[in-house]
């Protein structure tokens, strides 16, 4: 049976790349303290009692998924932005983006009575179309105590080169034991799912992924976070929640105000009350980027089309 690399909270990014590239997976033990466990679960709580079991079983009928974390709970804010994990979601993606964003922030609580999730790979959630590039980085916070009994995190180590159809044998699924306040660090490509929850108390844990700037969110952040909320969030996390362009000319919008009221194609920071300086469509920090990579470090003086 295989088993996941364990670290400490103090690890150096490049020494989880280096696992996680390898493995797919790795657990980074005592994250979070006990007071910040509790201060979580005080503040997402309400909302998850509040949540409806799913209607499949991939969602799974005894469990619950609660959303929209970074409007909802200060906490999990902090967990979004932790240092060390950010870091080392930037770097993961860093060979295919300029920028990341936030993918999904969501609880899971898996219940009692609730059987095995399929095992799968999280880069379906754009089919099984991305297969040059890794487009995730994703985390899961233990705020209880993952045991095998109450559904702790199913992994296939080293399943990141599998083709989307191989199937893991029963002796090739490791799980994800941990305590409360550890991290499960794992790619896209990685084959997993959700344990078997046989116990008599639940399994919660919040789900936060990163990825790719230039994709599509599974969780709609705008939305979930809208400008009225976000506007309020330290700068750093509302461009991770997408209030910034994803990449030259991707992302911008116009202010759909009377004729001379407003701006024309400014990035989405200007929802959130930032200077139009600062958020014209583009910018010469993108382009330069951009032309670098595409035509040469040399050839940057076309600014226009």
């Amino acid at each position: 049976m295989p088993e996941l690399v364990r670290m400490s909270a103090n690890t150096k990014v490049e020494e989880i790349l280096a696992v996680v590239s390898r493995d797919g997976a790795m657990i980074l033990e005592g994250v979070l303290s006990k007071a910040e466990v509790v201060a979580t679960l005080h503040e997402v709580m309400p909302y998850v009692e509040a949540t409806k079991p799913g209607h499949d079983d991939f969602s799974g009928r005894h469990t619950t998924r609660t959303g929209a974390l970074a409007a909802r709970s200060p906490t999990s804010r902090e967990m979004i932005m932790h240092p060390l994990v950010l870091a080392a979601a930037r770097e993961f993606l860093a060979p295919w983006c300029e920028r990341i964003q936030l993918h999904l922030s969501q609880i899971i609580r898996i219940r009692p009575g609730q059987d095995a999730q399929l095992v799968h790979r999280d880069r379906w959630a754009w089919g099984t179309l991305l297969d040059r590039l890794e487009p995730q980085f994703n985390t899961i916070w233990a705020l209880c105590d993952f045991r095998v009994e109450n559904g702790a995190t199913q992994v296939v180590p080293g399943s990141v080169a599998w083709p989307d159809s191989q199937r893991p044998e029963p002796e090739e699924i490791c799980h994800a034991e941990m305590d409360s306040g550890s991290v499960l660090l794992y790619s896209g490509s990685v084959f997993h799912g959700g344990g078997a929850n046989v116990s008599e108390v639940d399994r919660i844990g919040v789900n936060m992924t990163y990825t790719l700037g230039w994709l599509r969110q599974e969780e709609n952040q705008y939305l979930s976070c809208p400008p009225e909320i976000a506007r309020d969030l330290d700068p750093e996390l509302q461009e991770l929640l997408g209030y910034t362009l994803g990449n030259y000319a991707l992302g911008y919008y116009t202010p759909p105000l009377p004729p001379g009221e407003g701006p024309e194609s400014v990035g989405p920071e200007f929802a959130l009350g930032r200077s139009v300086e600062d958020n014209r469509f583009g910018s010469d920090e993108l382009y330069d980027s951009l032309t670098e990579k595409v035509m040469g470090s040399d050839d940057r003086t076309v600014r226009s089309r």
